[in-house]
């Protein structure tokens, strides 16, 4: 139950690019990069401890990567972050994770699963015009102090197939109902998804999770003179043919019980004085808050 009348959250949602061997024309090596990303999360969590953050495109040694350097060895047995997640393309280690990590002295972790985006949702696989496997990361945390109760989601649609990206946004919509109307539905306070939805305001997954009134973009919820920041979130590394734009959000449930206020939003630099591209991507800060 629910002891104080507002809660706080912040929410971080970041395509950090996958450790490749063959790097794009202006892209650093993962080596050269890691260290920006850590101060980055570091950054933007160290005060507020109830931050949820959501990766996208992170290999194996990536994740053992962030997990070390989010837990620095302080003497403690017990590590500052957690996170949940599994390698997409065999349920384990291997492929891309979209995993989301948080604290755990925070967070209590009621549930957790992974789904993947296809016509068979419970093993690797892909469907329809996919070109990679892909998943949604899905938990369920319950706040240690205040009892408020979050479904928390984070995924990476693919990149080349409009149909998958459409029947995913579905599967999608469909895990936020089963939630909502399921074993823990009675008391979820709030439902975020975040991710690289590889679609833009026109295109098909983000057409269809906005325009079926499930799911709201907090860019949108606050007036643009209290954003901050850019707009662009999928920058490149200054030499691709493609456009840069806008297709890693932070949506928010609108229907139910989900009581979301937005306070802050912003899309953050990736790249400073050193020239170095922390990602092609920049990160989406929402700073959220559940209400009574």
């Amino acid at each position: 139950m629910r002891s104080t009348p507002e809660l706080p959250i912040r929410v971080l949602t970041h395509n950090i690019r996958y450790a490749t061997t063959s790097p794009f024309k202006g892209e650093r090596p993962w080596a050269e990069r890691r260290q920006l990303l850590l101060n980055e999360l570091g950054y933007h969590a160290r005060h507020c401890k109830e931050t949820f953050i959501c990766l996208q495109e992170v290999l194996h040694q990536q994740l053992e990567d962030i997990r070390a350097g989010l837990n620095p060895t302080t003497g403690s047995s017990t590590q500052e972050y957690a996170y949940i997640g599994v390698g997409r393309d065999d349920g384990h280690q291997a492929g891309e994770y979209s995993p989301i990590f948080y604290r755990p002295s925070v967070w209590d972790l009621l549930h957790w699963e992974t789904v993947w985006l296809s016509e068979t949702p419970s093993k690797p696989s892909k469907s329809w015009d996919a070109a990679s496997t892909r998943i949604v990361t899905i938990g369920v945390f319950t706040h240690r102090t205040t009892g408020d109760t979050v479904l928390a989601m984070n995924t990476h649609l693919d990149d080349q197939g409009s149909r998958s990206r459409l029947e995913a946004a579905r599967i999608i919509r469909a895990k936020i109902q089963e939630y909502q109307h399921g074993q823990y539905g009675g008391f979820i306070s709030g439902t975020f998804l975040t991710g690289d939805l590889n679609s833009q305001e026109d295109q098909e997954a983000y057409s269809d999770l906005i325009g079926s009134g499930d799911l709201r973009d907090t860019f949108k919820l606050l007036d643009a003179s209290r954003r901050y920041g850019n707009i662009i979130t999928a920058t490149g590394f200054g030499y691709e043919e493609e456009s840069p734009s806008r297709i890693d959000y932070v949506l928010l449930a609108t229907k139910g019980n989900q009581t979301w206020r937005v306070d802050g939003y912003s899309v953050m630099p990736n790249r400073f004085d050193d020239a170095v591209f922390n990602s092609d991507h920049r990160a989406v800060v929402a700073d959220l808050t559940l209400v009574g």
